[in-house]
């Protein structure tokens, strides 16, 4: 299967998608899961069904860096 931006989450199967400890009761989560050609899908929990984000290692690395570095800190504050 070619996983793309903007498909089904729910047709990603075969997959353990997993929420930040952070995410876990208020609803408000964001899973991503490790697809088998090595790329991370990320998706909404509350429309676990709904579109996915597909993401190469290397730029879903660059966003968790800038993130670490509060490099979007201005888009919640």
């Amino acid at each position: 299967m070619k996983f793309v931006n903007g498909m089904s989450a729910g047709e990603i199967i075969g997959v353990t998608w997993q929420k930040g400890s952070m995410s876990i009761g208020d609803g408000n989560c964001v899973e991503v899961a490790r697809l088998p050609e090595g790329s991370v899908a990320v998706r909404n929990s509350r429309f676990p069904e709904g579109p996915a984000l597909v993401f190469t290692r290397a730029e879903l690395a660059a966003f968790v860096d800038g993130a670490k570095k509060a490099e979007f800190d201005h888009l919640i504050g």
